[in-house]
């Protein structure tokens, strides 16, 4: 993969690795023929996309809690990475009002944790922390948000989110931009992904995809909100790109990028699922209509930075972002054990458009 030669033979280091964006990352970083060293929480579940793929990756494992300081500085200082790719995170706003607690000390803690650790290595590394664009202060505006508006947020995750990027910036201003020239960092802000291999609970497309596997019909309650669509390799090509311009630009180190398409404009929950089955017949789904209720509108972020300073661009329009997602599932139905074919299929595919 001539495109991405910056990670032939370099350490990587990713949190959360097992996860739906770091098994993705993991598979693309093993194509640019990375040695990469993955921090997560152990996954018990055979069927997951990692779990599935991990004897194709070149890969070494550590399952522990970021939220332990020196676990994971121990793993930092001993392997001494060339790059970090954070996105170890609790990232389900229903988990974040079950379990404040571990919500908080994962999303802001576990950020200060590997802060910290990175801080102590005698080498240069280049560092992109993946937060969200639910960091932004919802203000109802109609533009999308650029990377210089007001953080906030209602709900615990949201909250953590925004908390992780004042964090982020406070530690930069403070401990790394004149004190120490080994370490550039960067956040990523990236939202409403989509694609094959996320299993989440409560969220639309993986709740469906579970339903549509069983051969069942998904209930679908709100069928005219809207999504800022976006595949999560659109995500994962703003992340390596960020981290290869972060290591020859000095200028980009303690700033922020907005990732977003711009192919997709906002579609309804039903027009999504409509072109779906035009890829996928068999399925179907049964609307119940919720009673009116307030809901805010969904943050839109502005990527008009990320496509000047580092030339990205989104590359999937509607119909082949569709086309991805439903691809990989059907394959995984068909046979789950020949899912990383598929997956490293649809990543040369994508950087080759």
């Amino acid at each position: 993969m001539r495109k991405f030669k910056e990670f032939k033979n370099k350490k990587v280091l990713v949190t959360g690795h097992n996860g739906f964006k770091g098994t993705w990352l993991c598979i693309w970083l093993t194509l640019a023929g990375a040695n990469i060293v993955g921090i997560s929480l152990k996954n018990k579940n055979k069927n997951t996309h990692y779990n599935l793929i991990k004897k194709n990756l070149n890969i070494k494992d550590y399952f522990f809690d970021i939220r332990y300081r020196s676990k994971l500085e121990k793993v930092i200082l001993s392997e001494k990475p060339d790059f970090i790719f954070h996105l170890a995170a609790q990232s389900l706003v229903y988990k974040s009002v079950l379990n404040p607690l571990f919500n908080w000390e994962t999303n802001v803690i576990g950020l200060l944790n590997l802060l910290n650790s990175t801080i102590k290595l005698k080498k240069k590394c280049v560092a992109v922390i993946v937060t969200s664009d639910k960091c932004y202060k919802n203000l109802e505006q109609k533009k999308g948000y650029t990377e210089d508006d007001i953080l906030g947020g209602i709900d615990p995750y949201s909250a953590s989110k925004a908390s992780a990027e004042i964090l982020f910036k406070s530690y930069f201003k403070t401990f790394i931009e004149k004190k120490n020239k080994n370490i550039r960092v960067c956040t990523a802000r990236a939202g409403n992904v989509i694609g094959g291999g996320d299993w989440s609970d409560n969220r639309l497309i993986p709740d469906c995809m579970k339903m549509w596997l069983n051969e069942k019909k998904p209930i679908i309650r709100s069928p005219y909100s809207t999504r800022p669509w976006q595949h999560v390799l659109e995500a994962i090509n703003g992340y390596l790109i960020l981290s290869i311009k972060l290591k020859k630009n000095k200028f980009l180190n303690g700033s922020s990028f907005n990732f977003s398409s711009d192919k997709i404009k906002n579609l309804t929950v039903v027009e999504f699922l409509r072109e779906i089955k035009n890829n996928w017949p068999e399925i179907n789904w049964k609307i119940i209509k919720k009673k009116s209720f307030y809901e805010s509108s969904l943050l839109q972020l502005n990527n008009k930075k990320a496509k000047k300073v580092l030339k990205w661009t989104a590359k999937l329009n509607f119909r082949e972002t569709v086309r991805y997602l439903v691809d990989w599932y059907k394959e995984f139905k068909k046979n789950e054990k020949n899912i990383y074919k598929t997956s490293k299929k649809q990543i040369i595919n994508f950087i080759n458009k």
